[in-house]
């Protein structure tokens, strides 16, 4: 699979910065915390997970999302199979990779996982262990995703900052996610813009403006009631 990589800097020699972008990766403060906060917490997980729970994410990245879901998977004594897809425009290399997972710690049993088969995810698309599916989507979302023939239990909206990157904020597709979404399932993101909460809400989520993490005041959260499935 021919991939476009990111062209990087790196704060304090640790957080990669994209130039395209000119945006962090994860947070400055604590890309974990956020992580937990943001999309395990908001979407109430761990408690929601069941054997085949579907997690969908806009915005792979670093891969820490994925790393933390799973290790909360793990920790929680949920039996069977995690299934997460993302869609990524550019993947890190795996020398990247390794060095913006170096910092954490607790995550490192995982993170030698994903970077030792780092090459066959991007050449296959899929890695598969024991407890979780991992499907990488390399390419434009707003392409690839309407073509999904899959729905998520939760949406993890991880893109650039809305500012630096609308293309992954768009109206078109956040009405893909809300698509993709199951009956009763939820999305949450990092910001509360209010261009990006108006266009989860024309997509037919209910929207809530909630508390952020760190120095962000707020974020949001979407869900999907049961009347809006079909």
């Amino acid at each position: 699979m021919k991939t476009v990589c990111p062209d990087l800097e790196w704060k304090g020699d640790q957080v990669p910065v994209s130039k395209r972008f000119d945006d962090p990766y994860y947070s400055l403060e604590n890309g974990f915390g956020e992580t937990q906060h943001v999309f395990l917490k908001a979407n109430t997980l761990p408690e929601r997970f069941v054997d085949g729970f579907s997690i969908g994410e806009l915005g792979f990245g670093t891969g820490l999302n994925f790393l933390a879901t799973l290790l909360e998977w793990r920790r929680s004594g949920q039996v069977g199979q995690l299934q997460f897809t993302s869609f990524e425009a550019y993947p890190l290399t795996k020398v990247d990779l390794a060095r913006a997972l170096a910092p954490f710690e607790d995550l490192a049993p995982l993170s030698s996982g994903l970077i030792d088969g780092w090459s066959d995810l991007l050449e296959t698309g899929q890695m598969i262990w024991p407890d979780v599916v991992l499907n990488l989507k390399v390419g434009d979302a707003r392409k690839m995703l309407p073509e999904w023939e899959n729905n998520a239990d939760c949406w993890y909206l991880d893109g650039f900052s809305p500012a630096k990157n609308p293309e992954l904020w768009g109206a078109e597709l956040l009405c893909s996610v809300f698509e993709h979404t199951k009956n009763g399932g939820s999305a949450a993101t990092y910001t509360a813009a209010g261009f990006v909460r108006r266009n989860l809400e024309a997509a037919g989520f209910r929207v809530q403006r909630i508390k952020g993490y760190g120095r962000k005041r707020h974020m949001s959260l979407a869900y999907k009631e049961a009347q809006d499935a079909e």
